[in-house]
C-alpha cells in the first residue's frame, strides 16, 4: 500500500503549469503527464477511468451495496499556477516540527517564517512539506489528487467498506479558470461532488469569488528621448497611471473574507507598446459589475486624455459565485460537516476567496462543495503542506462516502 506523502511526492515531481496565454485544451501538453499517470493507476487498482481528448480523467467505482444511495464524485485539478514555476519541484520534509523558522534551503537567507506566516504555529510537531525557495510546490491540488488517490486505493483494498457508486475526476486549467469548460457532467455521472481544492484544515466552502480577467493594451509613441518634448507617449508610464487609477484599498494584499479585489498579475512592455494583466474578484455579483465598469472607467479617462485608440480593454468572464447553485442542495454541506466532525476536526464554513472546478459545474447542474485540501501559501515558493492534513483529508473522503452509504 503506498504511503499518502510517496504519492504525493511523486505527483509534485510532474511539471504541469497551465498557460494562460494558450487556446488549447488543456492548455499545456506537459498537464497530460500526470493526468495519463492518474489514469493508469486507476486502471492498475481494477478502477474503470479514461483520458479523454481535453485533459478529462473521469474513473467510476461500483457500489457494494443494495440500497439506491447517490452516486458521489471527488475532483481535484492536476495543473499548477502560471504566477510561479512547477519544473523541477525539490520538496523539504521537516518531520516533528519544531515552531522554528524553516530555511528554504533553495535560496541562501530565505525562511518561512512563523512571524510572517504564524499559521505554521498550529502544525508544531507534525511533518510540513514545504519547497526549497525555488519553486512553487503544487499541493494545490496535488494534495487533494493524492487525498482522492489513497482513498481509492483504500476502497479498492478493503472491500469490506461499504459505499455507494463513487465517481472520480482530474481536471486540468483550473488555475486559468478553464478547469471544466468542456467537461461532460452527465459523463461524470455523479449527483453530487466534492472539490478537494481548499486550504487548511477545517475548511468548507460553497461560495466563491464571480472572476473575470482583464488585459488592458497600451499604444505609445516611441521617439528619440533627446527630441521627445511633446512628442513621446511612453506606453509603460501610461499604463502605471492607469494602475494608479484603481482603488487603493483593494487590492488583494489589503481585503479579507467578502472583500473583493483588483489584483494585476503580469506585465509586459516597452515605451512603443505595453501589456497589463488583471484578475477581478467580488463576491456579490452587482459588486463584481461595478468592478468591471471601474476597468472602463480608467481606459476611457486615459484614451480622454491621450487619444483614443491609446489603451483598450478586454474582459473575459471566468466564473461565478455557486452559492445559488449549492444552497438548495445544502444536505451536501451538512454531509461533509458531519464527515470532518467524525474525523475530530473542527468545520470552518467559510468563502472561498478565489474559485475551484465546482463553482463551474455547481452551475453545469452538479452542486460542488469544496473540501479543504491542507496547503497553505498556494502559488509561490512559500508553499507548505502538512503530511497530517492530507491525511486527514483522506479520511474525510472515506467519512463523506460511508455517510451518504447509510441514508
Amino acid at each position: 500500500m503506498e504511503k499518502i506523502i510517496d504519492r504525493f511526492l511523486r505527483y509534485v515531481s510532474v511539471d504541469t503549469q497551465s498557460d494562460e496565454n494558450s487556446e488549447s485544451q488543456p492548455s499545456s501538453e506537459r498537464q497530460l503527464v500526470l493526468l495519463g499517470m492518474l489514469r493508469d493507476e486507476l486502471l492498475a487498482m481494477g478502477v474503470e477511468a479514461t483520458l479523454d481528448e481535453y485533459g478529462y480523467v473521469m474513473a467510476s467505482i461500483p457500489s457494494n451495496i443494495e440500497a439506491k444511495v447517490p452516486r458521489i464524485g471527488f475532483i481535484a485539478h492536476v495543473d499548477t499556477s502560471p504566477d510561479a514555476s512547477g519544473h523541477d519541484v525539490k520538496p523539504q520534509i521537516i518531520k516533528d516540527y519544531d515552531g522554528s523558522d524553516i530555511a528554504l534551503k533553495g535560496v541562501p537567507g530565505l525562511f518561512l517564517k512563523p512571524s510572517e506566516f504564524p499559521e505554521l504555529l498550529a502544525h508544531k510537531g507534525e511533518t510540513i512539506i514545504s519547497t526549497d525557495g525555488t519553486t512553487l510546490l503544487g499541493a494545490d491540488d496535488k494534495a487533494g489528487v493524492a487525498e482522492i488517490m489513497d482513498a481509492v486505493q483504500y476502497i479498492v483494498e478493503h472491500p469490506e467498506f461499504k459505499h455507494g457508486e463513487i465517481k472520480i475526476g482530474f481536471t486540468p486549467d483550473e488555475e486559468i479558470g478553464r478547469g471544466v469548460v468542456k467537461f461532460d457532467v452527465a459523463r461524470f455521472g455523479a449527483d453530487y461532488a466534492y472539490t478537494m481544492d481548499g486550504g487548511e484544515v477545517g475548511e468548507l466552502e460553497f461560495e466563491n469569488f464571480n472572476a473575470a480577467s482583464a488585459k488592458v493594451h497600451i499604444n505609445g509613441c516611441n521617439v528619440h528621448p533627446g527630441y521627445a518634448k511633446g512628442k513621446m507617449r511612453n506606453a509603460i508610464r501610461i499604463g502605471m497611471e492607469l494602475n494608479s487609477l484603481l482603488p487603493l484599498e483593494q487590492k488583494p494584499e489589503y481585503t479579507e473574507g467578502y472583500e473583493g479585489f483588483f489584483h494585476i498579475i503580469s506585465f509586459n512592455g516597452t515605451v512603443e507598446e505595453a501589456d497589463f494583466g488583471y484578475i477581478l474578484r467580488e463576491h456579490d455579483l452587482a459588486k463584481h459589475e461595478q468592478q468591471k465598469q471601474v476597468m472602463q472607467d480608467c481606459v476611457d479617462f486615459i484614451n480622454r486624455k491621450y487619444g483614443e485608440g491609446t489603451a483598450t480593454l478586454t474582459i473575459k468572464h471566468q466564473y461565478y459565485n455557486m452559492r445559488s447553485q449549492v444552497e438548495p442542495h445544502y444536505h451536501v454541506v451538512e454531509k461533509a460537516v458531519k464527515a470532518m466532525e467524525m474525523a475530530g476536526i473542527k468545520p470552518r464554513i467559510q468563502p472561498i476567496r478565489g474559485g475551484t472546478d465546482g463553482a463551474n459545474l455547481s452551475f453545469k447542474g452538479l452542486p460542488c462543495p469544496n473540501i479543504f485540501a491542507g496547503g497553505l501559501n498556494f502559488h509561490g515558493k512559500m508553499e507548505w503542506v502538512p503530511l497530517e492534513s492530507i491525511e486527514k483529508a483522506s479520511k474525510v473522503i472515506l467519512n463523506i462516502i460511508s455517510l451518504y452509504s447509510t441514508l
